[in-house]
């Protein structure tokens, strides 16, 4: 079959269209109109972004993105509480797509009792219901997605937020540079004769490794595991250096490939210190030596900014061919449901 045949089979909801125009999720978060003039010129010592899942991943970016420019420290936080240092010093970024998360919802609570500054980012549900019910700034995200299907709404609404509250520099340049990519990108990520499609093919039957950089790359690592869980349906583990070379090194010397059938792929980037890439040199010729196949992806765009971007939107890509080439629906994400149906007796 070619790509077009797998997709009539298996994707009954189009999320390859999805796909194709995340770019139209960046225009719209960059010309969302909000008010956070109640916030302004507020002092602020440390942000969180609370979320889950899909909702949350934009503030692991933020913190690769934004690596060399934010001036406070951004925390992610997926739990039910804050952490004991939140006060009315801190952001408190409440990301919840549905809006129904429990998660969230419980965090807001403290959220309250704490005093932080809060912003709301969501599509609807209890929790706008009740931050417009104690005026707090809610800022909508486009609707009709899948939260992790909705990743650039919620990074480039984020990033809009710390560029209104002056926390950042005006993005404005490297968002539209950032659109023109994933609009050309986009049309050749999706062709039969896809960069994302070659990497998935070799990915088949084996349970994904990913290596990344921390504080460069990883983000994009832990967001490609979770697509591998939720496109895929597949185990993967993710891992980043030079921690990665601490510990889990370990296991390559007695690996066999056989039993546990493994395919690393390395995520890489020009801008890593240059400890971190002889770091990656040695320790994919020894998980070679073991047998495994290790890939490297890399984007060669101008800009940092650029190259995460585009790296992680090819990893969606990926992991997207990953689900028809097993015959899965990539939307569905069943076990989820049950989970959510059960908590909720």
């Amino acid at each position: 079959m070619n790509i077009t045949d797998y997709i009539k089979k298996y994707d009954a909801d189009n999320m390859y269209q999805v796909l194709k125009d995340s770019h139209k999720q960046i225009e719209f978060a960059w010309s969302n109109n909000f008010d956070l003039s109640s916030l302004k010129n507020s002092k602020i010592s440390q942000i969180i972004v609370s979320g889950m899942g899909g909702s949350a991943i934009a503030g692991n970016f933020a913190q690769n993105f934004l690596r060399d420019e934010l001036k406070v420290p951004l925390i992610v936080n997926r739990n039910y509480s804050l952490p004991a240092s939140a006060d009315e010093n801190t952001l408190v970024i409440l990301s919840s797509y549905s809006g129904e998360t429990e998660e969230t919802l419980s965090t807001f609570e403290d959220a309250i009792k704490k005093q932080c500054k809060v912003i709301c980012v969501t599509t609807g549900g209890t929790l706008q219901l009740v931050a417009r019910a104690k005026s707090f700034p809610v800022v909508s995200l486009m609707e009709g997605f899948q939260p992790r299907f909705a990743f650039a709404v919620s990074f480039f609404t984020l990033l809009r937020i710390l560029q209104t509250l002056g926390l950042i520099d005006d993005q404005t340049e490297i968002v539209n540079k950032i659109i023109e990519n994933w609009k050309d990108r986009s049309e050749r990520l999706s062709s039969d004769s896809s960069e994302a499609i070659k990497l998935a093919e070799k990915v088949m039957g084996f349970v994904p490794v990913i290596l990344s950089a921390a504080d460069y790359t990883d983000s994009v690592g832990l967001r490609f595991k979770g697509q591998f869980n939720e496109n895929s349906k597949m185990a993967a583990f993710c891992n980043s250096l030079p921690e990665q070379n601490h510990n889990e090194i370990v296991p390559w010397e007695y690996h066999n490939n056989e039993q546990n059938p493994f395919i690393v792929i390395a995520l890489m980037d020009n801008s890593y210190h240059p400890r971190i890439k002889k770091r990656f040199e040695i320790i994919t010729e020894l998980i070679r030596k073991s047998g495994v196949e290790v890939i490297e992806i890399k984007s060669r765009s101008e800009s940092f900014k650029e190259r995460l971007c585009n790296l992680l939107y090819c990893t969606d890509w990926l992991t997207y061919y990953c689900a028809l080439f097993q015959g899965r629906n990539p939307k569905e994400i069943n076990y989820i449901h049950h989970l959510k149906n059960n908590l909720s007796k």
